[in-house]
């Protein structure tokens, strides 16, 4: 068994699918992410870090569809062959900037969560790491 346990709360100012932009890092759009006070010791030197991966759970998406079809696209695919938010288990993840940090609030740019979605977790962004070189294929 499996249990994912939210860590916090996205605070933004997109309340549907439809007010979110596709990808949060094409627009200087300011949310915040309030970290629940249980987890507040692990903020601790978080203040070093200019990016962050923001892991979040679509609370609204459809977990049922197991094809989707992609923007600009006439074909259903599979749907772990797409970006689609509606899927089995689904996690998002977004790379932000870390605009500041006060107490356990942390104001970001460039998510595109919905409001109140829950916060799994948050990791510094580490470009060379996450983009390892070419792929292997």
């Amino acid at each position: 068994m499996m249990e994912l346990v939210a860590i916090g709360t996205i605070r933004s100012p997109y309340t549907t699918p439809d007010d979110a932009p596709r990808q949060g890092w094409l627009n200087d759009v300011e949310s915040e992410i309030e970290v629940y006070p249980a987890y507040a010791e692990g903020l601790e030197d978080l203040e070093g870090c200019d990016r962050l991966v923001v892991l979040y759970w679509l609370d609204r998406a459809d977990r049922s569809l197991l094809r989707a079809t992609p923007p600009g696209q006439t074909r259903s695919r599979g749907v772990f062959s797409t970006r689609s938010p509606h899927r089995p288990n689904p996690i998002a993840l977004s790379v932000v900037d870390l605009l500041a940090i006060k107490g356990t609030t942390l104001r970001v740019q460039g998510l595109e969560a919905l409001d109140g979605s829950p916060l799994l977790d948050l990791k510094p962004s580490l470009p060379l790491i996450e983009i390892p070189g070419k792929s292997r294929r």
